[in-house]
């Protein structure tokens, strides 16, 4: 079973789980580095949680997901158009301002990872920046049904480097913000396109 057939077969028990989570902190956080207004790009939306917190704070946003069930409830929670789209398949150049990536670049194998940074690259304007997330560890392969690459520091700094014009701008590390999960941690990255 592929990440997004686990996504469509179990979106409604995944979106009760992650829908009302407190994630202020870090969307402050990346916000911080925007002007107000921008352009930001969900990039694997989920329920649409952030999307929504985004529009609510007066930020422009657009969404998109792999999974037809996820964009189906994020544009009914969201009240916007959501496209359903691989990362492969992003191909915009210099539209948005930033692109948020939160916990879902982590179902893409190791070897296709440097090519979608590289596509997040190309679609950020100068100046733009990048939110990912990962689970930290070493880890690659299926877990729970979905495909996952962990990544620490060392290994996120060896992908970065395959990209021409993103830079580390903050790198830190949280427990999983869902109480069950407190043992959990999190690489959380924000990158800046020159």
């Amino acid at each position: 079973m592929s990440s997004i057939d686990y996504y469509n077969k179990n979106a409604g028990r995944f979106i009760t789980d992650t829908v009302s989570i407190d994630f202020h902190d870090t969307q402050e956080r990346f916000l911080s580095w925007l002007a107000p207004a921008s352009l930001i790009l969900d990039l694997g939306c989920g329920s649409g949680r952030d999307t929504k917190y985004f529009l609510e704070r007066g930020y422009r946003a657009e969404a998109a997901d792999g999974s037809e069930e996820m964009c189906r409830y994020a544009r009914r929670y969201t009240g916007i158009p959501v496209r359903r789209m691989l990362f492969e398949e992003l191909d915009e150049r210099e539209r948005y301002d930033g692109i948020w990536a939160c916990s879902s670049l982590l179902h893409l194998p190791r070897s296709a990872l440097a090519d979608v940074l590289r596509k997040t690259e190309a679609a950020l304007k100068p100046g733009g920046v990048l939110y990912a997330s990962f689970k930290y560890g070493t880890f690659e392969g299926e877990r729970n049904g979905r495909y996952f690459t962990d990544l620490t520091e060392d290994s996120f700094a060896e992908l970065l480097r395959q990209t021409e014009r993103l830079s580390l701008r903050e790198q830190w590390i949280t427990p999983d913000a869902r109480p069950d999960r407190a043992d959990e941690k999190w690489l959380n990255l924000i990158l800046q396109k020159s």
